[in-house]
């Protein structure tokens, strides 16, 4: 196979869905012998929002320590690699188009196929150990008890903040949502839990306690430093960030902590990615996320309304976000996404709280960007990290490397 052989195959296995359970990866990584060595140190992010940023910072604290660090995330936005990075850096290419030969072998036989995102964290571990990484970041893909991710033993968890999404999968209620996020605790080993509501953190404690896990709860923001990603959440993730820093025994100084959190990047969070005209993306894609890109915004543009790019996909609470965006715009322009899961323009329009702007309805969005090449207003383009992938490709020039997981 070539690259893009073996990339077609592993998006060929998003056909079976997605599958929750903890038997097929442990399988998949016993067999790959992709599991991590004995003194690798993992560290585990599950949660509603915020949970690439928060990985992202452990990410920069622990490398600005000089610990060699694997962060295994998803989605990718433009390519498939940026799900998997070592000090930084995505996979390269040949690495995983050999890993992928090699587990369509492995597994062509099984009665249950792996899923694309059981095979991608596969790649992801076998990866890390081959580069002898001494820590490892992994973010739940969706849930925590459940998860393929939980089949990695982990040394401290970590729980961002819980608010209602995958409802069909996780709970209608934010206790059963909260339970399934706090599947990922383990036994005698610390977890860090963000600011929750309170039935949530009513439910992180029990199980922790239940499983004799030290609880620390962080609330508040982290202050006395500058942070390069702009919101008042996000000094909430870094305080959760160092919180897990110390929990893993590795030790932190005022300069290495200053380095890391001012040098930070992780795109697609409010992330400026054109300046004429100018262009922010952001991946909320839930009214709790959609909140905190709303007091972003005014923070940063105090006297500016957003001309507002939303397209969005199925199975979420759409009226909330666009409730909480529509607050912010003074125009909106609805795209569909080059996703099979995306929402149609009239379904979108729908959605819309009635004291929106009437909308403006656009085929694609590359039609739409054309159409606001020279617009003097800044532009917001969210409602689905698919969208900003989508976004960010087109304004690089770059492939865009399409996945519905």
């Amino acid at each position: 196979m070539k690259y893009d052989e073996a990339l077609e195959w592993l998006y060929s296995t998003q056909n079976f869905g997605i599958k929750l359970g903890l038997d097929a990866p442990k399988k998949l990584l016993r067999q790959f012998l992709a599991n991590p060595t004995r003194d690798t140190k993992v560290v585990h992010i599950a949660g509603t929002n915020g949970k690439g940023s928060t990985c992202a910072m452990i990410d920069a604290l622990a490398r600005s320590t000089g610990i060699r660090c694997g962060i295994f995330t998803s989605p990718h936005l433009v390519d498939y690699r940026e799900r998997i990075r070592v000090n930084g850096e995505m996979i390269p290419e040949d690495t995983v188009l050999s890993y992928l030969t090699e587990l369509k072998s492995l597994v062509g036989d099984w009665e249950h196929h792996p899923t694309f995102f059981e095979l991608t964290l596969a790649v992801a571990m076998k990866y890390f150990k081959a580069t002898e990484c001494e820590l490892i970041i992994l973010e739940t893909g969706m849930g925590g008890r459940l998860d393929a991710t939980t089949a990695v033993p982990a040394d401290v968890c970590v729980i961002t903040p819980i608010a209602l999404d995958h409802s069909d999968w996780l709970g209608d209620t934010i206790e059963k949502v909260a339970a399934e996020k706090a599947g990922i605790i383990c036994d005698k080993k610390p977890i860090i839990s963000s600011q929750q509501e309170r039935d949530a953190e009513i439910v992180i404690a029990e199980v922790a306690d239940e499983k004799r896990a030290p609880l620390t709860k962080v609330s508040g923001p982290l202050l006395g430093y500058s942070i390069k990603l702009p919101g008042i959440h996000q000094a909430e993730n870094a305080k959760v960030a160092i919180e897990a820093m110390h929990a893993l025994e590795i030790p932190l100084d005022f300069d290495t902590v200053k380095h890391a959190l001012s040098s930070i990047t992780w795109p697609g969070r409010f992330e400026t990615i054109s300046e004429n005209p100018q262009i922010i993306i952001d991946g909320a894609h839930n009214p709790h996320a959609a909140a905190a890109l709303v007091e972003t915004w005014q923070r940063e543009f105090p006297s500016q309304k957003a001309t507002l790019i939303f397209g969005a996909v199925e199975s979420k609470d759409i009226g909330g976000v666009l409730t909480q965006l529509c607050s912010i715009s003074d125009s909106i322009h609805i795209t569909p996404i080059d996703s099979p899961r995306s929402l149609s323009p009239e379904e979108l329009a729908e959605a819309l709280p009635t004291s929106a702007p009437q909308p403006t309805v656009h085929a694609s969005l590359q039609e739409c960007l054309a159409q606001l090449t020279t617009h003097p207003h800044p532009i917001l383009i969210a409602g689905s990290l698919f969208l900003i992938g989508q976004a960010k490709a087109i304004l690089s020039n770059h492939t865009f490397q399409q996945s519905s997981q």
